[in-house]
């Protein structure tokens, strides 16, 4: 998401290269590319203007940083502005006491609104701890009671809906149901259109007021763009809206709507949906936004995710093989595993300083699998003795993958390439440099600092990220990254999975194939004197 937006942005960061300081009259320039970057991305013209009028205030005023260059000075205007554009109201929702907690969502159909009720329950039960009641109250689009229910049995939580009535009525007796029952929050799925009609609003006024929602919540498509924004306009004159939820931000979201909701509505957005599983909501932080939209990443919430998935005894065990040089393919696929339980790739490289600049990354999961597939062919003693993979078996291998032989052969020279690097950081002593949670984050070649910046210098010191396991795909890198995957490789290992292989792996190959028969002759010599 906000690939086109973040490319721009860089680029008219690239302007104020090499210059000492900010004019009135050199900023101009930069803030034109701004504001067509931000047109170009759907938001608001009254917004783009009066941002873009913060900005120059913010570079030029009070406020303006001391003892930077030109570029840093604009890049840090621009992001304090994005905060202040997008929040900096905190993800949270109030709940009542005594309970239930009411929470009503609404929005038109096609947003996701009865996805993002379930991944809304999932979250809150997660945080709180508490028993939840989803009430499936959309009677106007076929089956969406039944995907509700479909839902509540997938995260384990209960539906209430009751046939022939209305929908506010649905709504009150679910409410009623969810105090008799003892749960802490009810969750309303109310009825959506294809756009914004007095019908449908007068249906969602009379569902707030025969149950007074603690928490009323608009779900918008981010990739509607000003459409969402209108839509917003029109549910928060009947709702007085709490907050908002912006779906599909794992799309091709231009991200006006993520940047102009909040300043004409007034309601903060609350969460951001990132994909379609039940588990893929986040809380919004303003900050971690706006470094993503400038190119810095989101290095927070990266390593969140990594203390999340990826279990800390396991990454310790890993983390002291690599460096002391014992680690085996065992051991490479279990990282694999735990790097692939952040999320899609993209989504990873995404949270990564300095990815944005490099526009639309083609992440195909699809090598991910081929990769996945290698190791699955081999069995655990191959796995544990990589030695013993010999020509015959790589032969072998290759073939349960379904993948050529030189894919085979370029995963082991990526192996012990790996095994090289990791000897020689244990040499170096950086296996004390990181202790005690810290080696889950090392482990993705993370660090939880996050410091801003600038997204147009260098592709490399900074962007460490995941080991170098998205290294083709990301471009540059391995450089300058803690001890982790470094040298791991699967753009560059699957290459030989489309192709002949390359000349490198064709003689490893070859060397192989000598070795074997140079093997067989001397057997069939000693065979030879035994018998005379």
């Amino acid at each position: 998401m906000f690939e086109t937006l973040t490319k721009r942005l860089s680029g008219s960061f690239s302007l104020f290269r090499g210059r000492r300081e900010l004019t009135s009259d050199n900023i101009q320039e930069g803030l034109k590319e701004v504001r067509t970057a931000l047109l170009e991305a759907d938001v608001h013209f009254q917004v783009a203007r009066d941002f873009c009028t913060r900005v120059e205030e913010r570079a030029l005023g009070d406020q303006r940083l001391t003892g930077v260059e030109a570029s840093e000075q604009f890049i840090h205007a621009v992001h304090q502005e994005l905060v202040q554009l997008m929040g900096p109201e905190d993800a949270t929702i109030t709940l009542a006491k005594p309970g239930p907690t009411v929470i009503l969502m609404a929005g038109l159909q096609g947003a996701g609104k009865t996805t993002t009720c379930a991944k809304l329950a999932v979250h809150l039960r997660e945080k709180h701890n508490s028993k939840i009641l989803l009430v499936a109250a959309d009677v106007k689009r076929p089956a969406a009671v039944e995907q509700l229910r479909v839902l509540g049995r997938q995260i384990d939580t209960a539906v209430f809906h009751a046939e022939g009535k209305t929908p506010p009525e649905v709504c009150r007796l679910g409410v009623a149901e969810a105090r008799r029952t003892g749960a802490d929050l009810v969750i309303l799925d109310t009825a959506g259109r294809l756009h914004v009609d007095q019908e449908m609003m007068a249906e969602v006024a009379e569902i707030a007021a025969l149950t007074q929602p603690d928490a009323q919540i608009l779900v918008a498509d981010a990739m509607t763009g000003q459409d969402a924004v209108r839509s917003a306009e029109e549910f928060h004159k009947r709702l007085s809206l709490t907050g908002v939820i912006l779906t599909k931000l794992d799309g091709d979201a231009r991200g006006g709507a993520a940047l102009s909701i909040k300043q004409i509505t007034g309601a903060p957005i609350l969460f951001v949906g990132t994909g379609e599983k039940v588990a893929d909501l986040d809380a919004f932080s303003a900050e971690r936004m706006a470094g993503r939209i400038l190119g810095m990443g989101d290095v927070v919430g990266l390593v969140d995710q990594a203390q999340k998935h990826i279990n800390e005894d396991e990454a310790q065990a890993s983390f002291e093989k690599l460096v002391m040089g014992t680690f085996t393919l065992q051991d490479m696929f279990s990282m694999l595993s735990m790097v692939r339980k952040l999320g899609p790739m993209k989504k990873v490289m995404g949270m990564m300083p300095g990815m944005g600049q490099l526009g639309d990354m083609d992440v195909d999961e699809r090598q991910m699998d081929r990769l996945e597939a290698l190791f699955h062919s081999m069995t655990p003693r191959e796995r544990l003795r990589p030695q013993t993979l010999d020509v015959a078996r790589r032969r072998r291998v290759a073939r349960g993958a379904g993948q050529p032989l030189a894919a085979v052969n370029d995963l082991m020279k990526r192996y012990q390439q790996m095994g090289k690097a990791m000897k020689k950081l244990g040499k170096m002593g950086m296996g004390s440099m990181i202790g005690g949670k810290d080696k889950r984050a090392a482990l993705a070649g993370m660090s939880g600092t996050g410091a801003m910046m600038d997204p147009s210098q260098g592709k490399g010191g900074m962007m460490g990220g995941l080991g170098g396991l998205l290294g083709g795909a990301g471009g540059g890198m391995g450089a300058g990254m803690p001890p982790g995957m470094a040298g791991m490789d699967p753009s560059s290992m699957m290459e030989g999975a489309n192709a002949r292989g390359s000349s490198a792996t064709r003689k490893s190959g070859k060397d192989l194939d000598k070795k074997k028969r140079e093997k067989a002759k001397a057997k069939a010599r000693r065979k030879n004197r035994r018998k005379k």
